[in-house]
C-alpha cells in the first residue's frame, strides 16, 4: 500500500471506516438504526460525517499506486510485467498489439512476458468491496450483515422490530398527510374554478334576463303602436267625411281602367263596389273591437301562425347556435365592461331599453339569418375565340358600381356595363371597353374618385394606369424586377397607389410622378397590398412569410404591427372597415384582425385553398372567397362557418368530361353596400350572384 504522501488528493480529515467484524452485532444494529432514521436526520448525519462534502467521498479510493497507468482507473484483472509494473490485462494487451515496450519504463516487452498478479487482484477486490460498502445504503449494510451471519440476540431483534414498526408507522402517516394535502389542494383549485364558472354563468344569466325583459318590453311597445294605428284607421272609416270621400277615391281609381274593361264589371255587379265598401268597414270594425280588448291587457295576444320565412330563419339560428351564443356573450360582456367605464352608456340604455351589446348582436342575428344561399341572376363567358386561356384573376367594380372590369391571363382588360349584363340575358356579352396589354394580368383597382381611371399589375412587374374612356395607358411604372401580384388605389388620395411584387418590394406611386415615392424592402415575396379605406398612410401587406405586415407610410422602415397566425402564404388582404382587416391564406383559412387593437378576432374555415389564388372580397358584414372545389363561399364576419355557398357547374359539353376538381374560383368582388357579388372561375365563367333567403 502507498504511504500518505502519495494520496495527496484525499481529504485527510475523513478517516476510512474499518469493516465490521463478522461477529460484531453492534455494526448491524448501527446500520439498522441509520437505515430507520428519517430522511432529514440521515442527511444531517451524512453531512456531519463528511465535513468536506461529496468531493471527499468521490476522492476516497484515489490511491494512485492502485490505478492502471494506461486507463487511470482501479486495476482490473491485474497482470505484472517482467520489468515489475502492473496493468489491467486488456489495457496492456491492447498496448502491446501496437507497440513492444512498457508504457511506464519503455523496456522491451512482449505478451509472453506478462504474468498474473494474484496478490494485487485480491487486494483490489477487498478495496472494491469496502468502497461498495461505504456507498451502500444502511438497509443494504444491514442486509449484508445478516447475510454474513452476524449473531444477534432476541432482545436486539425485538428492539430492531420495534424500530422498524415505528418507522413504518411514521412513513405511512407522512404519506397519508401528503396525500390529504394534495387532495385538499386539488379540491380548493376545483372549487375556485367552479365558483368562477358559476359567477360567469350567473352574470351571463343576468345579461340574458335583462335582455329578455328589454325585448319583451320593446315587443309590447311595437304591438301597442300597431294597435293605435289600427284604431285610427277604424275611426277614420267611421267618420262621415271619410264615407263621402270613399266613392271619390273609387272614381279616381276607375280612371286607371280602360272603358271596355270597366263597363262589363259595372254592368254585371251594379252594387258590388258599395258592398265591398261595407264589408271592409265591417271587417275593420270587427278587428277594432278585438284590438280594443287587446289594448286593455299588457301582453300581446298569442303569436300568429309562423310563416315559412320565420321557420327558415329559426332553423339557421339552431344550425349555428353555438357560434351565435359565443358571439352574443362576447359582445354582451364587452358592452357591460364599457358600460361600467362610461356612465353615458347607462343613460343610453335607460333611454333606448337596449344595451349596446344586445343591439350589436341583434344586428348580426338579423343579417345572418336573412340569407342562406346564393342565387344566380346573370352569367357570362369571359373567353373569346382567339384566346383559349380564360382564367379571370381579378374583378373590380368602378366608383358608382355601374361598370365592372375583368382581367386575367388573356392579356386583356374588359369593361362591362353591370345593368346590361343583369337585365339583358345573353350567352355572349360584349364589353363596352377592351384594352390589350403586353403581359398576363394579376390585379385591377379602380380609382375611387375618377370613374374612368383604373390601375393594373402584370406578370412582367409593370404597374399601369389606364384611362377607360380613351382605352389608353396614362402611366407605366416599371421599377419592379419580377411579377407584380397586387395593386391598389388609395380611397382618400386619388393620386396615390401601392403595389407589391415577387421581388420582395412594396412600392408606393403617385400618378403625378414617374418614379416611386416610397420603396419598402421585405424579406419575402409580396402577394397582396391594400390601403386602409380611412387613411392614405396605412397599408396592409400579405406576404409569403405567413404574416400580414401593417405599415405606416410616414415611417416605412418598420411595420406598425405584424399579424401572425396563418400557417402558409397570405394571398389576399381586404379591409371591411377602418379597423377590420380580412386575410386569406393557402392554409384554407380566412382570418379577421383588429388593426386598431392589433389583435386577432376570428378564424373562418369551410373552403379549400392550398395552392391557387381564389379571390377575396369583403363588405361591411360579409366576406366572400373562392375555393379550389369550384365553389364560392360567403362568411358573416361574426360567424366562423360559411353562411352560404354556390358551386359552379360546367355548362359546356367539352368541359363536362373534365375533372371538376381541376377548376377553381379565381376572383370575387362585392358590389358596394349590396348583397350582390361577382364571381369568376378558372374556366372563364363569370356569374352575378345575390344572397337570398
Amino acid at each position: 500500500m502507498a504511504d500518505s504522501s502519495v494520496a495527496g488528493a484525499l481529504v485527510p480529515s475523513v478517516p476510512k471506516p474499518e469493516p465490521a467484524p463478522s461477529g460484531d452485532t453492534s455494526a448491524a444494529a448501527a446500520a439498522t438504526t441509520a437505515a430507520l432514521a428519517l430522511p432529514e436526520e440521515a442527511g444531517t448525519r451524512a453531512a456531519s460525517a463528511s465535513p468536506q462534502g461529496p468531493a471527499a467521498a468521490e476522492e476516497g479510493p484515489a490511491d494512485r499506486d492502485l490505478l492502471c497507468p494506461i486507463c487511470m482507473a482501479l486495476i482490473k484483472d491485474a497482470f505484472l510485467t517482467a520489468c515489475g509494473h502492473s496493468f489491467c490485462y486488456m489495457c496492456i494487451v491492447t498496448h502491446l498489439s501496437n507497440k513492444s515496450d512498457c508504457p511506464c519504463c519503455g523496456h522491451y516487452l512482449t505478451k509472453a512476458q506478462l504474468y498474473p498478479n494474484f496478490l494485487l487482484d485480491k487486494v483490489l477486490k477487498k478495496i472494491s468491496a469496502r468502497q461498495i460498502a461505504k456507498t451502500a445504503s444502511p438497509i443494504d449494510q444491514f442486509r449484508c450483515a445478516l447475510q454474513q451471519g452476524n449473531e444477534m440476540g432476541v432482545k436486539e431483534l425485538d428492539s430492531l422490530m420495534t424500530l422498524i414498526a415505528e418507522k413504518k408507522r411514521q412513513m405511512e402517516q407522512q404519506e397519508s398527510e401528503t396525500n390529504m394535502q394534495i387532495l385538499l389542494v386539488f379540491l380548493h383549485c376545483l372549487r375556485k374554478q367552479k365558483l368562477e364558472e358559476l359567477n360567469e354563468i350567473q352574470t351571463d344569466l343576468q345579461y340574458i334576463k335583462e335582455d329578455i325583459s328589454a325585448v319583451e318590453r320593446h315587443r309590447k311597445e311595437l304591438y301597442r303602436t300597431k294597435e293605435r294605428y289600427s284604431m285610427k284607421l277604424r275611426m277614420l272609416l267611421d267618420e262621415p267625411t271619410a264615407q263621402k270621400m270613399w266613392p271619390s277615391h273609387i272614381d279616381k281609381a276607375s280612371c286607371c281602367f280602360p272603358p271596355n274593361s270597366w263597363t262589363p264589371l259595372s254592368a254585371s255587379c251594379p252594387g258590388s263596389l258599395q258592398n265591398k265598401k261595407l264589408d271592409l268597414k265591417a271587417q275593420v270594425s270587427h278587428q277594432g273591437f278585438q284590438r280594443r280588448d287587446a289594448l286593455t291587457s299588457s301582453d300581446p295576444p298569442n303569436p300568429p301562425i309562423q310563416s315559412g320565412n320565420f321557420i327558415a330563419r329559426k332553423r339557421r339560428v339552431q344550425a349555428q347556435f353555438n357560434e351565435l351564443q359565443e358571439y352574443y356573450l362576447q359582445r354582451r360582456r364587452t358592452g357591460a365592461q364599457a358600460r361600467r367605464q362610461e356612465e353615458r352608456d347607462i343613460v343610453a340604455m335607460n333611454r333606448e331599453g337596449y344595451h349596446a351589446g344586445l343591439q350589436d348582436f341583434q344586428s348580426v342575428l338579423t343579417t345572418f339569418t336573412r340569407y342562406s344561399r346564393l342565387r344566380v341572376i346573370a352569367e357570362l363567358r369571359h373567353g373569346d375565340l382567339f384566346h383559349s386561356a380564360n382564367i379571370v384573376s381579378s374583378i373590380e367594380f368602378d366608383r358608382d358600381d355601374e361598370l365592372f372590369a375583368t382581367a386575367g391571363v388573356s392579356k386583356r382588360i374588359k369593361v362591362f356595363e353591370f345593368s346590361t349584363v343583369v337585365n339583358e340575358p345573353s350567352d355572349v356579352h360584349c364589353p363596352v371597353v377592351e384594352m390589350a396589354t403586353r403581359s398576363k394580368l394579376s390585379c385591377l383597382s379602380f380609382n375611387k374618385y375618377s370613374k374612368n381611371v383604373i390601375a393594373s399589375s402584370d406578370y412582367e412587374g409593370i404597374v399601369t394606369v389606364w384611362d377607360v374612356q380613351t382605352s389608353q395607358s396614362v402611366m407605366e411604372y416599371e421599377e419592379h424586377e419580377k411579377r407584380a401580384w397586387s395593386v391598389d388605389f388609395s380611397r382618400t388620395d386619388p393620386s396615390m397607389l401601392v403595389s407589391g411584387s415577387d421581388d420582395c418590394k412594396v412600392k408606393v406611386w403617385c400618378t403625378k410622378q414617374e418614379a416611386s415615392v416610397i420603396n419598402i424592402d421585405m424579406k419575402a415575396n409580396i402577394c397582396s397590398v391594400k390601403y386602409n379605406p380611412g387613411s392614405n398612410f396605412y397599408v396592409a401587406v400579405g406576404s409569403v412569410d405567413h404574416h400580414i405586415h401593417y405599415f405606416d407610410l410616414r415611417n416605412p422602415s418598420a411595420p406598425v404591427h405584424i399579424f401572425g397566425g396563418h400557417k402558409k402564404a397570405v394571398s389576399y388582404v381586404k379591409f371591411l372597415s377602418n379597423n377590420e382587416l380580412a386575410s386569406a391564406s393557402t392554409d384554407s383559412t380566412l382570418r379577421l384582425w383588429d388593426v386598431k387593437d392589433n389583435c386577432p378576432v376570428r378564424t373562418f374555415r369551410g373552403h379549400k385553398n392550398e395552392k391557387n389564388f381564389v379571390g377575396l372580397s369583403a363588405n361591411n358584414e360579409y366576406i366572400a372567397c373562392g375555393s379550389e372545389t369550384n365553389e364560392v363561399f360567403v362568411y358573416h364576419k361574426a360567424i366562423s362557418k360559411p353562411a352560404a355557398s354556390h358551386r359552379f357547374v360546367s355548362s359546356d359539353l367539352d368541359d363536362a368530361d373534365d375533372d371538376p376538381g381541376s377548376y377553381f374560383i379565381s376572383a370575387v368582388c362585392w358590389k358596394s353596400d349590396s348583397p350582390t357579388m361577382l364571381a369568376a372561375n378558372s374556366q372563364g365563367t363569370i356569374k352575378v350572384l345575390v344572397l337570398a333567403p
